[in-house]
């Protein structure tokens, strides 16, 4: 007489892709790429929920009560789909080129009086003019370059 025990297939626990080092070291690399993320407030069918979704990565979304949620339960689904496609040697998209008509370069019209001031503060802040409207116009639209982003990931 056989037993359920001895007739049903071995229980496994859930595999994570990221507990081989290897696999988490390429997740990790991936991560700190400009993937476009989409979030927005889902009323229809069901509770309201915030869902969110890698553009890039075709099924990446996931889903939260708040938006902050929603933006961290992201990451986790970002490791998931990223360490998964890694470990089966499946091909991870790399993030879009979404401003490749724009040269880096515009011309801008002020006023005399704002030119003049921007001039005395880049010169009191030992910058160039370029340098400092750069930073102005960066920290106004919440945009840091890419090296900027690792380095202040790495110190926390």
């Amino acid at each position: 007489m056989t037993t359920t025990e001895e007739t049903a297939p071995p229980r496994t626990e859930p595999h994570d892709p990221m507990d081989d080092p290897e696999i988490a070291a390429r997740v990790a690399e991936y991560l700190e790429l400009p993937y476009t993320i989409s979030l927005v407030y889902d009323t229809s069918g069901g509770p309201p929920a915030w869902v969110v979704w890698v553009e890039e990565l075709p099924g990446c979304i996931s889903q939260g009560d708040t938006a902050e949620e929603a933006t961290e339960m992201i990451r986790e689904a970002m490791e998931l789909w990223i360490g998964g496609h890694i470990e089966e040697g499946w091909e991870v998209p790399p993030p879009k080129d979404r401003f490749t008509e724009h040269s880096g370069k515009f011309q801008v019209r002020l006023p005399v009086g704002l030119h003049g001031k921007l001039a005395a503060v880049a010169g009191d802040e030992g910058v160039s003019l370029n340098q400092l409207v750069t930073a102005i116009l960066a920290e106004g639209v919440g945009w840091r370059p890419a090296g900027e982003r690792k380095r202040k990931r790495s110190r926390t």
